[in-house]
């Protein structure tokens, strides 16, 4: 059919009909138009220093032909690379979020439902043509990249305290030794049991985060050092409440200079020292998580992970941020898929 009879059939539709066409065609383009810059970045992020395999990291690497992967309306060229020392191919998006997905132009559109808090059936009802249970397993394969973010060290004042989620097993059928509860639910026994998860949070001034799982039940030493100890250094003036395990850890470590504040709020700032900005990401994170009445525990990692990335771009959804979350979480490889998602354990 040419052209010609095509804009003739458009005209004998109904206005309504026009609409809904008009609105196909820009939403299929566009996401043609935002979807390959980011391609085009994971690509030069990637390989700024050479091309590396992602199967045994040889430097050994040559482009290895093209392969064609349909993006909205449009078939588009992508390069494929082959490396020479264990003969295997891949490509720029292998072991990383988009490998092996459909519709790479929804992700766009999918990290800003992310970026703006939307849950997940409104997210496919908002993107089209996804349904929720596939956006799940979207949303924790990226979550899996962002929980490889690092930094090497803490920087002068840390400020470090643990705070506590309800042990959770959403999801999951035939629940042993209690009875399911509902939206979250609350535990049978007062105070910190074994029904409680910890959760470190440790910020220095310049904002370098580190939250973390570290167990069930009271916070004690060994987790400590397993968890920080190698961005810890005597170095560091530590600042924490009063339980003992931050005072055995701090005189281990050799740290000298290490305030206590007791939790009955008598004396909360000594001087420039204070545990305040790491209790404000703790009120900020335990807002944020309600939302999704309960989080199993066995993902709640991904989950503090999503939280600390919207706090490094400030919780904007603007073209940066979505550019910025699924660029980073393609620059470290994953091998996780939907078997793997599915069997999670804690």
């Amino acid at each position: 059919m040419r052209l010609s009879e095509i804009i003739k059939e458009i005209q004998k539709l109904k206005p309504v009909e026009q609409h809904r066409l008009k609105e196909f065609f820009i939403t299929s383009l566009s996401s043609l138009s935002a979807s390959e810059p980011v391609f085009q970045e994971i690509n030069e992020r990637k390989n700024k220093e050479g091309y590396t395999c992602t199967h045994c990291n040889s430097k050994q690497v040559v482009r290895f032909g093209k392969y064609m992967v349909k993006v909205g309306l449009k078939e588009v060229e992508r390069q494929r690379y082959r490396c020479k020392d264990c003969k295997k191919t891949f490509t720029d998006v292998t072991n990383t979020p988009l490998y092996r997905t459909h519709k790479p132009d929804k992700w766009i559109e999918f990290i800003k439902c992310m970026l703006e808090g939307y849950s997940l059936r409104k997210s496919a009802e908002l993107i089209g043509g996804v349904h929720y249970v596939t956006l799940f397993y979207w949303r924790h394969k990226i979550l899996a990249a962002l929980n490889q973010m690092d930094f090497d060290k803490f920087s002068g004042i840390v400020e470090m305290d643990e705070t506590y989620f309800l042990y959770s097993e959403k999801g999951k059928r035939n629940i042993k030794d209690r009875k399911p509860r509902k939206r979250g639910g609350s535990s049978r026994f007062r105070g910190i049991s074994r029904e409680q998860i910890c959760v470190l949070i440790a910020r220095d001034r310049q904002k370098s985060t580190f939250s973390g799982v570290l167990g069930r039940g009271r916070l004690v030493k060994s987790q400590l050092e397993e968890a920080i100890g190698s961005k810890m250094s005597p170095d560091n003036k530590l600042c924490t409440d009063a339980w003992r395990a931050f005072s055995t850890y701090a005189k281990s470590k050799g740290i000298k200079e290490h305030y206590r504040f007791k939790s009955d709020g008598v004396e909360r700032v000594r001087g420039i020292y204070h545990i305040q900005n790491v209790n404000n990401y703790h009120s900020r994170l335990k807002g944020w998580i309600q939302r999704f009445n309960g989080v199993a525990t066995k993902y709640l990692d991904h989950y503090l992970s999503w939280f600390q990335f919207l706090d490094i771009i400030k919780h904007r959804s603007d073209s940066g941020s979505i550019s910025k979350m699924i660029v980073e979480s393609c620059l470290f490889p994953i091998n996780e898929t939907y078997q793997s998602l599915r069997t999670y354990e804690y």
